[in-house]
């Protein structure tokens, strides 16, 4: 494997295509069964969008999702794979790109309401990807992101690096590890404002029957463009109602 983690995330995206994308579709990672496949569909429909574009769209799941909610819907993913997959199922426009080719919104037919991160910021530097998605917002939309609980997977070390996923807990047919990059909260909150978004909302979707973290959704904006016009729902407020 190369030693740039850039380039194994990469390399894993593409190798494990076809496990992901099974995983994904026969409900295997249990996660996002309970709490978090919802949580970023309530995020994201709690602005009302017309258009979003699905940043690391994977096998595509969140594009169907939204389209069925009646959301024009782009995704965009590294891993020609699981664009591949995500064409077939379709529900989207789904497009070969990295986060370093988002040169702004023409390529993609226009802004977009909401630009929706779902565990898809894994590397180090995110420069280049919230610089891009910034850019594809139309004015007052926002970026929502959702990741790893920073408290919750911090496996005793709570300190900005480099770790690895080996999906052991996701089924069969994974062939390569993927390192991801750890980020503390105040990470987060530096690379947002670095590229010259605001936090305007976060959410922390809990484990059902436990009440343990198993995400942190995070919501921004550019405070050069208006104001977002729908708030971030909260774990104990419900969801404003939404277009079907």
């Amino acid at each position: 494997m190369n030693d740039d983690p850039l380039r194994q995330i990469e390399q894993s995206w593409r190798a494990n295509a076809a496990a992901w994308t099974e995983a994904v579709r026969e409900g295997r990672i249990a996660s996002r069964r309970l709490a978090t496949d919802a949580a970023i569909v309530e995020a994201v429909m709690a602005h009302r969008p017309r258009r979003v574009l699905d940043l690391g769209c994977g096998e595509g799941w969140l594009a169907r999702a939204l389209s069925q909610r009646g959301v024009e819907t782009v995704g965009v993913d590294a891993s020609e794979p699981l664009v591949v997959a995500a064409r077939a199922a379709g529900g989207g426009d789904f497009h070969v790109c990295s986060y370093g080719e988002l040169d702004g919104p023409e390529r993609f037919g226009g802004a977009f309401d909401v630009v929706a991160a779902n565990f898809a910021l894994l590397g180090d530097p995110l420069d280049d990807a919230l610089q891009g998605a910034r850019g594809l917002l139309a004015p007052g939309g926002v970026l929502v992101i959702q990741t790893v609980h920073p408290w919750a997977a911090r496996d005793g070390d709570y300190r900005d690096g480099w770790r690895t996923e080996r999906f052991a807990a996701f089924g069969e047919g994974f062939t390569e590890p993927m390192p991801w990059f750890f980020r503390t909260l105040r990470s987060w909150s530096d690379a947002l404002t670095r590229a010259g978004l605001r936090i305007h909302g976060l959410r922390e979707p809990a484990h059902p029957e436990t009440g343990e973290p198993v995400s942190l959704i995070l919501t921004a904006w550019a405070p050069a463009a208006a104001r977002p016009s729908a708030p971030m729902p909260t774990d104990t407020e419900a969801p404003r109602k939404t277009r079907l």
